[in-house]
């Protein structure tokens, strides 16, 4: 029994987008099962040094980001508060008559305009930020329900439905020594991809 490609039995040859690759199940089978045995393991014997290594694997690139949108957010709140003085500061000078309509109405709306945008911003990059939260408590949660296992001996649906998003088995390739090699990635669930 084996697993073909889903994309080539939908799109077939006309797709051009894939090849008709399989996977045998008893392969699948074992290899799905070695990974969720090691991760439950892991979970039962060090559940922080497993969070940290779960938080690691997505902390890498996120550093970076995290650094780079807190300064924008900073320059963006910083930006806002100036154009909200000058908008007040015009008003007044409108209002004594230091300035003409005309030039009010042109300010005001270049001032207004970008309010919208840096609000805009600021809400996006807030989202961004609180979204990287997330991952640590997404990362938490799914060492919570890989601990509901303890040493499993076969894949249960329960179990996969649980804890595995998607499986994407990529196509064999043959190495110059004719050794074949198959890749295949885990997505897990709220943690995604992290072998």
């Amino acid at each position: 029994m084996y697993f073909n490609c889903s994309k080539f039995r939908q799109l077939g040859k006309a797709g051009g987008q894939c090849t008709a690759h399989y996977v045998r199940y008893d392969t699948l089978y074992a290899y799905v099962l070695a990974r969720l045995q090691d991760w439950i393991y892991q979970a039962h014997t060090d559940e922080q040094e497993l969070l940290n290594r779960l938080l690691k694997t997505s902390d890498k690139e996120s550093a970076k980001v995290h650094k780079k949108q807190s300064a924008e957010l900073a320059k963006a709140e910083k930006r806002k508060t100036e154009v909200d003085r000058l908008f007040v500061k015009l008003y007044e000078d409108w209002t004594s008559e230091r300035i003409t309509e005309y030039n009010f109405k042109m300010l005001s709306q270049k001032y207004q305009s970008e309010q919208q945008e840096l609000s805009e911003k600021i809400d996006k990059l807030k989202t961004e930020l609180a979204s990287e939260k997330q991952t640590t408590a997404d990362a938490e949660k799914w060492i919570a329900l890989i601990k509901q296992y303890s040493e499993p001996t076969e894949l249960t649906a329960e179990m996969l439905n649980t804890l595995i998003e998607k499986i994407v088995v990529h196509e064999a390739v043959k190495d110059s020594d004719g050794t074949r090699t198959q890749e295949i990635e885990i997505f897990y669930r709220f943690v995604g991809k992290i072998d």
